[in-house]
């Protein structure tokens, strides 16, 4: 997969966040584009399954050439809502729900093809031989081109991944979460070549208060000023130096916070300087 190096997620982009126009969702996309952030993540629920169409119509109207960038969404998780006759919040992993639901995200962003589709929670009543049959149908009729998950565990992964390749998996992963470096999720990773994607980067840094975060606080701060870049920047390199080669989702819709996320990818973090970042995570030193 050719995926950009920092992901823009598309979470945010509808009423679930800054509810944009049309005019501003293309200005963005476009903006983004020339930036070097070629890859937009999306799920069908975001928005309350409305955000992909107002994507897909702002695709339609930029300068873009679909074979420039690279789309990703996700299916499974069946929502409350105005738009769904669902009387619970559930998991749907059936082989028609699958297509459906490929289908209905290829309609919304008006086109042929995913590059990466995704089942977005693992659900305890999921079937590997009936996600391998169904994601084997898109893919065969080139629907999709890749598929992974998202969310998963290792021996989740490793259970669908006995009977369809799995290409990706994208995770919650950042400075005040950093679980999956512990739980042997990464490892896994990298042991089958699966390709790692970050949602949340930022973790609870800028939105919560904690002993964690005033230490993370502390520590970033100082490095900020030292490499002389916005405190996000500090925290996305430390995600970047990850050997996983992690791509960052970035949920912001304001363009200065890409470009600061373009210039992690940039920034080389000192060995020592990871570390110390580590340490504020966990509130001790490594053993």
């Amino acid at each position: 997969m050719n995926l950009s190096e920092i992901i823009i997620g598309c979470m945010l982009w509808g009423h679930w966040g800054k509810n944009m126009t049309q005019k501003e969702q293309i200005a963005l996309l476009e903006f983004c584009f020339e930036n070097g952030n070629t890859t937009f993540d999306h799920a069908d629920i975001y928005g309350d399954y409305t955000t992909e169409a107002g994507f897909g119509n702002a695709l339609s109207l930029s300068g873009i050439k679909r074979q420039d960038i690279q789309l990703i969404s996700k299916c499974g998780i069946q929502l409350i809502s105005k738009n769904r006759p669902n009387k619970v919040k559930h998991y749907n992993y059936s082989k028609a729900y699958i297509i459906q639901s490929a289908e209905a995200s290829l309609q919304n962003l008006k086109t042929d093809y995913l590059d990466l589709f995704l089942l977005h929670r693992p659900s305890p009543l999921m079937d590997p031989e009936i996600i391998a049959d169904a994601i084997n149908t898109l893919q065969q009729s080139g629907k999709i081109l890749n598929f992974g998950v998202s969310n998963f565990s290792a021996s989740q992964t490793a259970l669908i991944a006995k009977y369809v390749t799995v290409n990706a998996n994208q995770i919650e992963f950042s400075l005040t979460k950093p679980n999956a470096m512990q739980d042997g999720t990464l490892d896994y990773m990298m042991l089958h070549n699966i390709e790692t994607l970050a949602w949340s980067p930022l973790g609870l840094y800028f939105k919560s208060q904690s002993l964690q975060i005033e230490r993370l606080k502390k520590v970033t701060k100082q490095l900020s000023k030292k490499y002389e870049v916005a405190e996000e920047v500090i925290l996305l390199s430390w995600i970047l130096k990850h050997p996983a080669k992690i791509k960052p989702v970035i949920g912001t819709t304001v363009k200065q916070r890409v470009i600061n996320a373009t210039q992690a990818a940039a920034l080389h973090l000192e060995l020592e300087d990871w570390f110390w970042l580590l340490e504020a995570s966990q509130g001790q030193e490594v053993p």
